[in-house]
């Protein structure tokens, strides 16, 4: 079963466009922008509406344009406290505020397979329990070729295959706390 969710993007000097990936030959969504800030795509596309995702892993397979990126979600815990995390590859440390942890994302060249464990991260950061998550955002500079959340981690074999990236060195990179 596939799910479609109207995504909306915002850009300012940059760009969001369909384009085909010659290291993939795949449609990719490439997000470029001179500021992290003022280029993304957030889903649900209306603000006054949430994902609803109670699935506790986030994977993004995404190509490193070996420029800033971050990328947000934000998710609800036990307490009902709205909370987000942000990944970056220009920050160096972690940072544990009440509403926002920051931390830093180290991508290798090329593309890159994500592994956010939102349960995990809400648990060592907050102490409480993740419920669902409400939002996500991915920022500029990168493309995109696929997001999606499931209830464990699953090896390349057990993937079906549009949630495969096929190239050789398949890298998977975790963001560090």
């Amino acid at each position: 079963m596939h799910i479609h969710i109207m995504v909306t993007g915002m850009v300012r000097n940059g760009h969001i466009k369909r384009i085909t990936d010659n290291d993939i030959q795949s449609l990719v969504l490439e997000i470029v922008g001179n500021n992290v800030s003022t280029a993304y795509i957030t889903c649900p596309a209306d603000p006054r509406k949430t994902l609803g995702i109670k699935l506790p892993f986030l994977v993004l397979i995404v190509k490193n344009l070996k420029k800033y990126f971050t990328f947000e979600v934000q998710v609800v815990d036990d307490k009902n406290v709205r909370r987000r995390f942000r990944a970056s590859n220009y920050q160096s440390t972690t940072r544990v505020k009440p509403f926002i942890c920051t931390m830093p994302l180290r991508l290798d060249d090329g593309w890159n397979q994500i592994q956010f464990n939102l349960a995990d991260f809400t648990r060592r950061a907050y102490g409480t329990n993740y419920v669902e998550t409400l939002r996500v955002q991915i920022h500029a500079n990168c493309r995109v070729r696929r997001v999606y959340f499931s209830d464990r981690l699953y090896s390349e074999d057990e993937l079906p295959a549009e949630f495969k990236l096929y190239i050789p060195a398949h890298t998977r990179v975790k963001a560090s706390a």
